[in-house]
């Protein structure tokens, strides 16, 4: 306070928020930037995927039926072309974005010059590092149902896992054996515990991955052929554990969003935090450990947006999501993923003269 003066912030809404939704959970992701854009008091354009359009239907029909204001939320289908011309209009003040890498470079070259604010969530590799003193029967539990989770098409499933070499053999062995254990099938069938890939170009994008490892040294320690539908050609793919795998390897670089994860042995915390920061992408990365102190630590010299001990694959809607490098950058959800969708306005008011 000072005298004579009164001064003040207000968060303002920035007018009119575009959300760009993906497939994978596509009512989550979506409603993770609707909901909180129309508190903030904006209008909301949702344009769907292709393969989902009718959760943007069904979204705008709740909308309707709820009694929210006419055009305060809209759906449309645009193609590639079509969202690229709305975005370069001038008219859109913000886009939040989930998808590829080569989307988000899309996207922005679309608002290129309109000065729009921009949320992006594109590509990851999540990486877990088991520590010596990890309860390893925990985290093998939690690393299986991280990596093959929704055929491991989540924006933050482990895909690479690092282990301290005294805990390696028995990691190993306890993952595959678990992994070894699930069923691929229709996912209308209550016994299936590994359902199919969202396309079958998914699918051999992993197998093509796989392969390459493969050839080049890696040892595949899951017998696919035990795995009924798993077949070349349909997005049915069996779950795949690698090891003697490197980072020469598209599988430990490039993201998979598949059913397979790379597995290296490492020496100590430093070997294991110089390969977790070896990638191009920075979404989350999971510690392994009964040591807080360690894992944060480790935690603040990860390259990532997020970090996890002895958990993974988790959203908590109270703290912020977000992602560095090709990643992407902005944030949603928490306090900080409100102020995104809003902008800051400062009254200064001299009331004594």
């Amino acid at each position: 306070d000072r005298p004579g003066f009164k001064r003040y912030l207000k968060r303002v809404p920035l007018g009119i928020v575009m959300v760009i939704a993906p497939w994978n959970y596509p009512f989550m992701t979506a409603i993770n930037t609707i909901m909180p854009a129309l508190m903030a008091g904006n209008v909301v354009i949702l344009k769907h995927a292709a393969q989902t359009l009718l959760v943007g239907e069904r979204l705008a029909k709740a909308f309707e039926m709820a009694g929210l204001p006419k055009d305060v939320f809209q759906n449309i289908v645009l193609t590639h072309a079509g969202t690229e011309k709305l975005l370069g209009s001038g008219v859109i003040n913000h886009v939040n974005f989930t998808g590829s890498v080569a989307g988000g470079r899309a996207i922005e070259k679309a608002l290129a010059g309109t000065f729009a604010s921009l949320g992006l969530e594109l590509g990851g590799k999540d990486p877990a590092y088991v520590r010596a003193d990890a309860d390893i029967d925990y985290s093998i539990e939690n690393l299986v149902d991280g990596a093959f989770f929704n055929a491991g098409q989540c924006c933050c499933s482990i895909e690479r896992i690092y282990v301290h070499e005294s805990k390696y053999d028995a990691f190993v062995d306890g993952f595959v054996d678990l992994t070894s254990q699930y069923k691929l099938g229709d996912p209308r069938d209550e016994a299936t515990t590994l359902g199919p890939m969202a396309q079958a170009r998914f699918a051999a994008w992993v197998r093509e991955q796989t392969e390459e490892a493969l050839r080049k040294g890696a040892k595949a320690n899951i017998d696919t052929s035990k795995f009924d539908m798993n077949k070349e050609g349909t997005p049915y793919l069996a779950p795949q554990v690698l090891t003697d795998v490197n980072h020469q390897m598209s599988v430990m670089r490039e993201e998979s969003f598949g059913p397979v994860v790379g597995i290296m042995k490492v020496k100590d915390d430093e070997e294991a935090l110089q390969f977790m920061n070896d990638s191009p992408y920075g979404l989350t990365a999971s510690i392994w450990t009964e040591d807080t102190g360690a894992a944060a630590e480790i935690g603040d010299k990860i390259e990532t947006g997020m970090v996890f001990m002895n958990r993974c694959d988790y959203v908590d809607p109270g703290l912020v999501w977000t992602g560095v490098k090709d990643t992407g950058k902005g944030a949603a959800m928490s306090e900080i993923g409100f102020h995104n969708l809003t902008r800051p306005k400062a009254y200064h008011f001299k009331v004594e003269h």
